[in-house]
């Protein structure tokens, strides 16, 4: 039986679309790990391409038989050639593909070494027109105490949990191992899913020995970044999770 085809339509409006495509959509994939090689994760994926003006519509299905092809293989070591397949099956001049999942890397505890899982936040953004554009981001839990409320208390100071988003483009390899770790030292303490009473202790007096506003700890990330040079431009942005403001703290910093 023959369907009628309608997205492949000619479209007489004139009006070309940016981008076009599946957005939500949850699907297993493949990181690369410093640590073990590769683990599993589930990502939220977005995929998109440029509609030239005289479509009236894409093939959405394509999308996810594209994405198919690849989700048993590393997805970053296959970025380009997803795209670049997306162009030619969808009759597009430029692709775009995003995703973020958690990422679980193993930590022991300061002091007593139990060892956990912690979870980040991660993501991929990449493009393809004339060339190929990747960035690569992570948002990390970590702790910040502040060097005011330390200065003018008598018994202690407010410290809390915070949020550091970092965004970078490289021209060599990062893990993402090494760009969570820049973020955890600049903290005024890393955070970890097991504690015990000793490291507990540990972490509380760390935090209270190395006091850090939101723009101490995005200017030390941004210190880092421009020492690295793999990396090519960073954005970065830090949010903290007021303990006694009923507001929160917040800093951004952009490379050039």
């Amino acid at each position: 039986m023959k369907l009628n085809d309608i997205q492949n339509q000619k479209d007489t409006r004139k009006i070309p679309i940016n981008k076009v495509g599946v957005k939500g959509l949850k699907y297993p994939v493949v990181l690369q790990d410093r640590s073990n090689g590769t683990q599993n994760s589930v990502a939220d994926i977005n995929m998109y391409v440029e509609l030239p003006h005289d479509f009236r519509g894409t093939h959405m299905s394509r999308f996810v038989e594209i994405l198919h092809h690849y989700h048993q293989e590393t997805i970053i070591d296959n970025l380009e050639k997803l795209l670049k397949e997306m162009k030619i099956k969808l009759d597009a001049d430029v692709a775009y593909l995003e995703m973020e999942f958690p990422y679980f890397i193993k930590k022991a505890a300061p002091v007593t070494k139990e060892e956990s899982l912690s979870s980040y936040q991660c993501g991929f953004k990449a493009s393809l027109g004339k060339a190929f554009i990747f960035e690569m981001n992570a948002k990390v839990p970590v702790l910040s105490l502040c060097p005011c409320s330390k200065e003018i208390s008598r018994y202690g100071a407010h410290n809390q949990r915070a949020y550091v988003t970092v965004n970078i483009v490289y021209n060599d390899f990062v893990w993402l191992e090494e760009l969570i770790k820049i973020i955890e030292k600049s903290a005024s303490c890393e955070v970890y899913s097991l504690l015990k009473r000793p490291d507990e202790k540990y972490v509380t007096e760390k935090s209270y020995d190395n006091p850090k506003f939101v723009e101490d700890i995005t200017r030390d990330i941004a210190i880092a970044l421009k020492n690295d040079s793999r990396i090519s431009k960073f954005s970065i942005e830090a949010e903290s999770i007021e303990s006694i403001h009923n507001h929160n703290a917040y800093a951004m910093i952009k490379s050039s």
